[in-house]
């Protein structure tokens, strides 16, 4: 959700995946929407993807480190990025500007581990979605929804070209 709309990929998007399960955590999954080629939307195309470059194979705007979500998010704060962690107690995104670079913290079901949530809230600010609970796929679509459409929804600027 973060990379694609209907018949190409956001070029502006970078997504940052930071795998701490087994067998050799912590894996920083990086992939450049700029750099992105030869990619379709379907599972098993991304399942082959991902399975060759996690196992040291290489593909277009894809990269792996070892990197901890600790030490990630403390460096994007370094380089001035606006980080925000999405929970449901947090201020309303739509109370919200964002400005460029900006992160965005999604956890799984369950959440981030109360120790990775507290030292990332030394950097960020909770932002809410609204009181329904979403998938965090969803979750994802709704943020680059107010992204692409923040000043419309400022009720400043113009609409985006399609509106």
């Amino acid at each position: 959700m973060a990379l694609f709309r209907s018949h190409a990929h956001r070029r502006d998007v970078v997504f940052h995946a930071i795998l701490g399960g087994p067998p050799r955590p912590p894996v920083h999954l990086r992939i450049d929407g700029q750099d992105l080629r030869d990619t379709r939307t379907d599972e098993r195309s991304w399942e082959a993807i991902l399975r060759k470059v996690l196992e040291g194979g290489a593909h277009p705007g894809i990269s792996v480190s070892r990197e901890s979500l600790q030490e990630f998010v403390k460096r994007r704060h370094e380089e001035g990025c606006e980080i925000f962690v999405l929970e449901e107690r947090g201020r309303s995104i739509l109370d919200c500007t964002f400005s460029e670079p900006a992160l965005f913290v999604v956890g799984d079901q369950v959440g981030l581990p109360r120790k990775e949530e507290k030292f990332i809230l030394r950097f960020a600010e909770k932002i809410s979605l609204g009181k329904q609970r979403y998938l965090s796929a969803s979750c994802i679509d709704i943020v680059n929804f107010f992204l692409d459409n923040q000043p419309l929804l400022k009720g400043g600027g113009s609409p985006p070209q399609g509106f």
